[in-house]
């Protein structure tokens, strides 16, 4: 059983931590503090340290080109993208918070997942990449640019969940070019490109 005083450090710590998270939802804490890795802490509770996930539901945001980011941010803010995960993140995010995000996400490190690539599928899904000219948007390497994003290196059941929600129109906050891209995929091509790009780093 607790002790009077033990209950009452629980209670502060308690206390603490809640009034902690309250002032990380303001939308001027981070102006105010000029903090941003306070607010990318919240982020990486998902999409893992320094923005490197380990699961397949977040992507990752590390090495991931700023602008993108923060198309992203304001597309979930402005409901031209949905998540019931990601949505009520960025309620109180100002521009200038998405923009600071973007940017240090963007300045983090990738780390290679532990994804085992099949050889064969890696293969059929290089040869598919070329088939619908993947590169000449996300260039050489997968690695993006500007609003195109990066997506060498992602993890594999992200990248088969977006190419699907493209190709079904879930996802439709890229101007149509990946739904374009996309619409004539089969499942067995989706899994060959997704082997194909978490295998890249």
């Amino acid at each position: 059983m607790m002790t009077r005083s033990k209950r009452k450090r629980v209670w502060l710590v308690y206390a603490l931590w809640l009034a902690a998270c309250l002032l990380l939802s303001l939308p001027s804490f981070s102006r105010a503090a000029g903090d941003v890795a306070a607010k990318a802490a919240i982020c990486t509770t998902c999409h893992g340290l320094g923005g490197n996930s380990t699961t397949g539901d977040y992507p990752s945001l590390a090495g991931q080109t700023s602008r993108y980011l923060y198309l992203q941010l304001r597309d979930f803010k402005a409901g031209r993208r949905s998540d019931p995960r990601m949505s009520p993140m960025v309620e109180n995010l100002t521009p200038d918070d998405m923009h600071a995000l973007a940017d240090y996400f963007a300045a983090q490190k990738p780390i290679a997942t532990d994804f085992k690539a099949d050889p064969v599928k890696v293969e059929a899904g290089r040869k598919k990449s070329e088939e619908i000219l993947c590169t000449m948007c996300h260039l050489g390497g997968f690695t993006g640019q500007n609003e195109i994003p990066r997506v060498a290196g992602q993890q594999y059941p992200y990248i088969v969940k977006q190419l699907q929600d493209f190709r079904d129109r879930k996802r439709t906050n890229d101007a149509g070019n990946m739904t374009s891209v996309s619409k004539n995929l089969t499942d067995a091509d989706i899994q060959n490109l997704a082997n194909y790009i978490a295998n890249l780093q």
